[in-house]
């Protein structure tokens, strides 16, 4: 009975090692890192620097030398280290998709082509397995947004370790998002003609209703307050007192040159292009109208066989030339479970003509900048949240990228997750004997 026990509490301690860890407790103590390279992510590099944080928020942040009164502070020597802020994942499914080939765990999408009230945040799950392993390699906020429809909803900010998703939320419901209809073309000289009056048909119809509402909503603002509430018009009315943001999903040319057009008209007062793959065709008009792109695949082939071989490599380059306001996300297959890889796409965009700095704060400052956080978070200064990451080597870099540290608002969290549980257990395999 004895040797059954003890095999059922070895089964449970090995059952625990891969569950989700548990949120950190808040911080209870003032915490100073010594002796590291700051990487402040808005383009400065400190060398030999000093970061203190207490209850939460940075205290000090600069030279080691410039940071005298040590006492009371828990100092930890992180030298030969890099201190970096924590990465955002912008326009993420994160927490709706577990596994993506089996529906009962996708949650990302609601029924219907116009849904601006539906809230991603309340289906947001804290306790998914992939939270963990997208933390490991820096990612600390993230957007969840939802997907489907022309008006698919409400994406919300969340930081990455929390009991559930009231503890998450950052900022909820900060935008609106819209998936641009497609513009109706000929696929093929063979397509019926029929068939292609029909999508153009479709696609009017949509247009027509999406002008409908938006005229309807920001009517809607204005009416006197203590009338029956309208979820949906309610929803889309923070778009013109600036309250949210409409981020419009879209790749080809026309296409954003005609959403953007709809939105201004119509009196929108923030606007934010994500997906953006033909930006580089259109510069000019996207600094003239001071859009925002959130830039999707990077890692992908060219869209067209004339592009240049590289061009989604350096997309980003172009774009920070050209004065635009820019960050960088993970969409694509997997796209849930690839979020991981957010700091090596920056890499990847540092490797064709962004600097390593550059390439840095499109995945922390400017994407607190496009999503309203920068009051708070995406660059390591005073005042602001001690959400950061300490690595022994290049964040940026797969081959040195190892996350030694991690603080979300000054709460040390584990950086344990269900595959840093299986790769110890696998490569002790053989050392069972």
């Amino acid at each position: 009975m004895k040797q059954l026990l003890f095999y059922f509490s070895l089964l449970a301690a090995h059952t625990a090692a891969a569950q989700v860890p548990t949120p950190a407790a808040p911080q209870s103590k003032p915490i100073l890192l010594v002796g590291g390279n700051l990487h402040v992510g808005n383009g400065t590099v400190v060398p030999d620097a000093a970061v203190a944080f207490d209850k939460g928020r940075i205290t000090y942040a600069g030279n080691q030398s410039g940071f005298t009164q040590r006492a009371g502070y828990e100092v930890i020597d992180v030298k030969g280290q890099e201190v970096y802020p924590g990465l955002i994942l912008p326009n993420t499914t994160l927490g709706l998709t577990e596994t993506e080939s089996i529906r009962a765990t996708v949650d990302e999408q609601e029924v219907g082509n116009m849904n601006p009230n539906v809230r991603s945040l309340i289906a947001y799950n804290t306790d998914s397995d992939i939270i963990p392993t997208v933390r490991t390699n820096g990612v600390l906020l993230a957007q969840i947004t939802p997907r489907g429809g022309v008006l698919s909803g409400q994406s919300s900010i969340v930081q990455l370790d929390a009991w559930n998703w009231q503890d998450a939320a950052v900022r909820p419901d900060d935008g609106i998002h819209l998936n641009w209809p497609l513009m109706a073309l000929k696929l093929s000289p063979a397509e019926d003609e029929k068939v292609l009056e029909k999508r153009n048909k479709d696609r009017q119809a949509q247009l027509r209703e999406l002008e409908q509402m938006f005229t309807e909503a920001s009517a809607y603002k204005n009416l006197a307050p203590g009338r029956r509430e309208n979820l949906r018009l309610s929803a889309l009315s923070g778009l013109f007192d600036g309250s949210k943001t409409l981020f419009i999903h879209a790749d080809y040319g026309k296409e954003i040159i005609e959403a953007v057009s709809f939105a201004k008209r119509l009196g929108v007062t923030k606007v934010a292009v994500i997906g953006a793959r033909d930006a580089w065709m259109m510069l000019d008009f996207l600094k003239q109208n001071d859009i925002a792109v959130v830039l999707s695949r990077t890692h992908a082939l060219p869209r067209r066989p004339g592009d240049d071989y590289d061009l989604p490599y350096k997309l980003p380059n172009m774009l920070q030339q050209a004065g635009i306001r820019f960050c960088l996300d993970y969409e694509g297959s997997m796209e849930t479970a690839g979020s991981r890889n957010l700091a090596f796409i920056a890499g990847t965009a540092a490797g064709h003509g962004l600097t390593p700095e550059q390439a840095l704060t499109a995945v922390t400052l400017s994407p607190a900048r496009i999503l309203g956080l920068d009051k708070d978070y995406g660059s390591l200064e005073n005042g602001k949240s001690a959400t950061l990451v300490v690595s022994q080597g290049d964040l940026l870099d797969m081959r040195t990228n190892n996350i030694t540290r991690a603080y979300i608002d000054g709460r040390a969290f584990s950086p344990e997750n269900k595959q840093l549980y299986l790769n110890r257990k696998f490569r002790g395999k053989y050392d069972m004997k």
